[in-house]
């Protein structure tokens, strides 16, 4: 079985923000099941076979909405007839007929799951939303019916018990010992009535994360916030303002101006808008999202923390929490308590600090009133601007986003790791947007597809991912087929897209996690490419970041849209210097919302937190994170991360894993930096190996050693 085909399908369908349309998909036909009528024309389902494409890459041109819920039907028949032929088997368990045949099975439903889900993020229609609907509880029941079989697990057991004895190499030991302890966690061992009792959980998590998701997509159109007057968009320039005027009109109100939300809480336009009032509206706007009317998310919210709160019980752990740090290098809450406990008043008196001097500005330009959250982006950067004299909108001219891509991803990539990107302009895309690519290493040989697609548009969930098309496999034969997906605003008709520096090491590390898969050099799937934990994946993407800054990179791509000339080397240095600028508030609402996260899933079953807003502020206020200029970065009505997605009570892996980055990338630097050498040693130990071994060893085969914090507190300015 390919577990990966439950873990992705299940975890896209609630990661995926969608509008709720319910009641428009059906149950398939038998005849839905084979053919597709078009134009009198019957079709074979695109879905049901492999596409004739290099490394499977999906044919966009054939593959329509309708083919999706007869391929999942089929593709879920088919896995649980494999499924049950394993279980059954007459002979002895062996790793072959067992473990092996597992990894085998599941061809068609991993195929219809990876493509489904990710076009649901990217691209969501109203017949998407429908699909998702319906089919995210019946993945997690047909995860149930592997998980919980009880006839497979005892084959599974057999295995576990004599592993030793079974001269298996170390990557087939790895994956009996990964699978165990999955069917374990899963509730392989609970009694009769228990499994019915989690199999009851995991339909209503399901349905409840998908509503989740769906309200924050719904939730987009609705908090957008629409302005009369242009004088009231003063400090925005003419291209964000004809940007506000057509985002106005698409919205249905000619003649006005909409600004849009972003996912987080902080809204970068806040530090451009002069106009104090409107600056609130937007803060408003994006903090007190989905509380109210049919998106309000807090009672979802609570049920879905009782829920995992019932599931850890039934599984025998304290709370949700430690059941889910159990599988992650931090191993349980303490660490993570005691990781950020130890950083909290370094933290704190940082962004105090930042405040005082904040308050100062708002003095000096003549401002009465006490700071508050949507004054902070604004005034910040004016300090900036006072104390690195460097204007974001001056920036920005010498990031263009060809030359980003090109200039400065691929050129690192090629410096690092030898590889090239070719453009294929002959493979089907999802969205005129997107770009294909071919990755080739350094020798010559293929090694995967990579899809760009890196600007916003309606229908696409808010942040910045990679996720894969094909996964790649020794075992399947399989190379990986990958794809990078941002929200970049693009450059109106006719003129060029300029990228924040944000956005430019967004790029940087989403293509980290990109290398993660593409170079991935596993036998079976289940442990490949960025199959390993929360607090372990996000290590090399961020790792990747750093390379965005350094003066041999930046110097090649940072190069004025108009002239061509290369930014002046004292501007660079300003840029560079300035990256550790607001740390303390960075830094600090990373913090809030981890531990927020981390507070909703150490809760017992039998706690009431119905009162979401008080439950919030009391965690806060707990762990001495309660400023009220910095608020989390998500509130808990919009973090989908923790609520919607894959990382309930695992928000800390980012920072976790930054202490990894951190400390590798040092390493790197004091052993040459951009090199082959240092590259290749990065990917023989970390990119290639997956969840082959255990993710510290991985570490300290690259590294030598354990890492320390140091490297992670100079990278955010807080320490010398």
């Amino acid at each position: 079985m390919k577990k990966s085909v439950i873990a992705i399908a299940v975890s896209a369908s609630v990661l995926v923000s969608a509008c709720g349309v319910s009641n428009q998909a059906t149950a398939p036909s038998a005849a839905a099941n084979t053919t597709t009528a078009t134009e009198g024309v019957v079709l074979q389902n695109p879905l049901f076979a492999a596409s004739e494409l290099q490394f499977q890459a999906p044919d966009f041109s054939k593959i329509k909405d309708e083919h999706f819920l007869p391929a999942f039907e089929k593709g879920m028949a088919q896995h649980l007839a494999e499924i049950e032929a394993i279980a059954n088997n007459p002979a002895p368990a062996t790793f072959d007929n067992t473990f092996v045949a597992m990894e085998k099975s599941g061809e068609l439903l991993t195929r219809v799951g990876r493509i489904f889900f990710n076009l649901a993020g990217s691209t969501s229609n109203p017949e998407r939303r429908a699909i998702q609907q319906e089919i995210a509880p019946k993945m997690a029941g047909h995860s149930d019916n592997i998980k919980l079989n009880a006839q497979l697990f005892a084959r599974v057991q057999t295995v576990y018990d004599n592993r030793n004895t079974l001269n298996l190499d170390a990557e087939a030991l790895r994956l009996v010992e990964v699978t165990y302890k999955d069917f374990v966690r899963a509730g392989a061992k609970l009694t009769q009535a228990q499994k019915v009792a989690i199999r009851a959980i995991n339909e209503e998590h399901s349905k409840l994360t998908t509503q989740f998701s769906q309200n924050l997509l719904k939730e987009t159109k609705n908090i957008q916030v629409i302005v009369d007057y242009a004088e009231e968009l003063d400090g925005l320039s003419d291209k964000q303002i004809k940007a506000a005027a057509k985002a106005a009109t698409e919205a249905g109100h000619d003649g006005k101006y909409a600004i849009n939300i972003t996912n987080t809480t902080r809204q970068p336009i806040l530090a451009s808008i002069n106009n104090r009032d409107l600056r609130e509206r937007v803060w408003s706007a994006s903090a007190n999202r989905a509380q109210s009317g049919e998106t309000d998310n807090r009672a979802v919210i609570a049920r879905l923390a009782t829920l995992r709160a019932e599931k850890a019980a039934l599984l025998g752990y304290d709370n949700w929490a430690s059941y889910s740090l159990e599988a992650e290098m931090a191993k349980n809450p303490t660490a993570v308590y005691e990781m950020f406990g130890s950083m909290v008043p370094t933290v704190v008196k940082k962004a105090q600090s930042e405040a005082e001097t904040i308050q100062a500005m708002i003095k000096q330009k003549g401002g009465n009133f006490e700071l508050k959250p949507w004054d902070w982006a604004y005034y910040a950067d004016l300090v900036r601007q006072a104390q690195y004299d460097i204007n974001e909108e001056e920036v920005k001219q010498y990031f263009e986003f060809d030359r980003v891509l090109k200039d400065g991803l691929f050129f690192t990539m090629e410096r690092l790791f030898g590889i090239r990107f070719e453009a294929r302009t002959d493979l089907p895309v999802y969205h005129p947007d997107v770009d294909a690519y071919e990755i080739f290493d350094k020798n010559g040989e293929s090694l995967a597809i990579f899809y760009a697609d890196y600007f916003a548009r309606e229908g696409k969930r808010g942040g910045a991912w990679m996720s894969s098309f094909v996964g790649q496999s020794g075992l399947l034969n399989q190379k990986p087929v990958i794809v990078n997906v941002m929200n970049i605003p693009k450059g109106a008709d006719g003129e060029p897209t300029l990228v924040s520096y944000s956005n430019v090491t967004t790029m940087f590390h989403e293509l980290g996690h990109g290398l993660h898969g593409a170079f991935s050099d596993v036998k079976y799937p289940s442990l490949a490419g960025t199959a390993t934990s929360r607090d372990y994946v996000e290590f090399p993407s961020t790792f990747m970041e750093d390379f965005a800054g350094t003066p041999e990179v930046i110097a090649n791509y940072a190069k004025h849209y108009k002239t061509g000339e290369a930014i002046p080397e004292e501007l660079l240095a300003r840029v560079i210097k300035s990256r550790s600028f607001n740390q303390g508030f960075d830094t600090l609402e990373y913090m809030s919302a981890a531990l927020l996260d981390m507070e909703w899933h150490a809760i017992s079953a039998d706690q009431d937190v119905s009162d979401v807003n008080a439950f919030e502020q009391k965690a806060l206020e707990k762990h001495g994170v309660n400023i009220t200029a910095i608020p989390p970065r998500y509130k808990s009505t919009y973090f989908a991360h923790s609520m919607g997605g894959g990382y309930s009570a695992r928000y800390y892996a980012y920072m976790w894993s930054e202490i990894l980055a951190a400390d590798a990338y040092a390493f790197v630097q004091a052993n040459g930096g951009l090199t082959l050498k240092n590259g290749d040693s990065f990917r023989k130990h970390i990119l290639s190996t997956g969840n082959s071994k255990d993710t510290m060893e991985l570490y300290k085969g690259f590294r030598g050693q354990a890492p320390t914090t140091d490297g992670l507190l100079i990278r955010r300015g807080l320490k010398e």
